[in-house]
């Protein structure tokens, strides 16, 4: 689970119009989902956003059995790919490149081997590391005519660490064809707000402290004005473990196959899409400080708030150009 964010119900009270927000709210993807909008035909898309994050599931997830992306990783011959696979493949492919191989979600192996996945955890010893290294890398796996090609069958996928950042984009376009424009959806703590609600100029979202805590919500670090703007956040405090004193956290630096180290805690990445926001925040945990700072001198449309521990253990903050204005009073 990342860090969850936290949104505040708003209701309308203006004038102009007495429509109260519909709520829904369940669970999917191994996680909670809440979804806020104003309709003024007071529908209820419960059911149909149930079954859209499930067929959603059966796509990308590497949690069912036979899902595309599962079929994909067993080497099944004739596996036709969908629009979401596709989707996640050429954003990562994307986000791989512009990163510089930081986020890479050919992964897969060494996070079942971490213990992160659904394999069984193994014993890591720099052998093993060294051995599953031999088929990592994003260049090793293309796409042709809606088909995987490996250079390698033991070529896998992973597409956890940005999927939800997707299927909050889907749910969002799903919105949209409805009618609805005033909205806003959390799907494991990663948000995507449309329009303001009636009678605001703003959706409110709460970033949490980056506190170690595995199984509840962290008190609130500050809030934000969001509005048909997207910001996932990636850290090091909700996957990890503790094992002879060191901690081990779940973002894997694939050019070493061990977690990365640096002194990054915590990332939010503010985009138009939960897609890019969820895949660059995972690759900028992965790169560090200094790399982000880099980053961002060639990707200017981004804002990103970096949580980070500096030398003495105090915790810091870094903020990019622009999100200033985007803080609650």
């Amino acid at each position: 689970m990342k860090n969850i964010l936290l949104i505040p119900i708003l209701l309308c009270s203006n004038a102009f119009s007495q429509m109260l927000p519909m709520v829904v709210s369940g669970e999917a993807q191994g996680t909670t989902f809440e979804i806020t909008y104003f309709d003024s035909l007071d529908r209820n898309f419960l059911p149909e956003i149930l079954m859209l994050l499930s067929d959603f599931d059966q796509s990308v997830s590497t949690y069912q059995e036979n899902s595309i992306i599962s079929r994909i990783n067993r080497n099944e011959r004739k596996v036709n790919t969908d629009v979401y696979f596709r989707t996640c493949f050429l954003k990562a492919k994307e986000i791989w490149k512009a990163t510089n191989g930081a986020f890479d979600p050919t992964v897969y192996p060494l996070v079942n081997a971490w213990g992160w996945g659904p394999g069984k955890k193994q014993e890591v010893t720099p052998q093993l590391i060294d051995s599953i290294r031999d088929f990592v890398g994003f260049e090793k796996i293309t796409m042709k005519k809606n088909k995987i090609v490996k250079s390698d069958p033991r070529v896998s996928l992973d597409f956890n660490a940005f999927a939800q950042g997707y299927s909050v984009d889907v749910v969002s376009e799903f919105l949209r064809k409805k009618g609805i424009r005033s909205f806003i959806v959390e799907i494991g703590g990663e948000v995507y707000a449309g329009e303001a609600p009636p009678g605001k100029d703003y959706w409110t979202v709460s970033i949490e402290q980056p506190l170690d805590n595995k199984v509840s919500k962290n008190p609130g670090m500050l809030d934000v004005k969001l509005v048909n703007r997207a910001v996932a956040t990636s850290g090091n405090n909700r996957k990890f473990f503790i094992e002879d004193g060191v901690k081990y956290a779940h973002h894997l630096d694939p050019k070493t196959g061990y977690p990365a180290k640096n002194n990054l805690l915590a990332v939010s990445v503010f985009s138009n899409e939960c897609i890019t926001s969820d895949a660059t925040a995972t690759g900028i945990l992965v790169m560090g400080y200094e790399q982000c700072l880099n980053y961002l001198k060639a990707h200017s449309d981004l804002q990103i708030l970096l949580i980070y521990s500096d030398a003495s253990g105090q915790l810091q903050q870094y903020v990019s150009p622009g999100l200033e204005k985007m803080f609650v009073d």
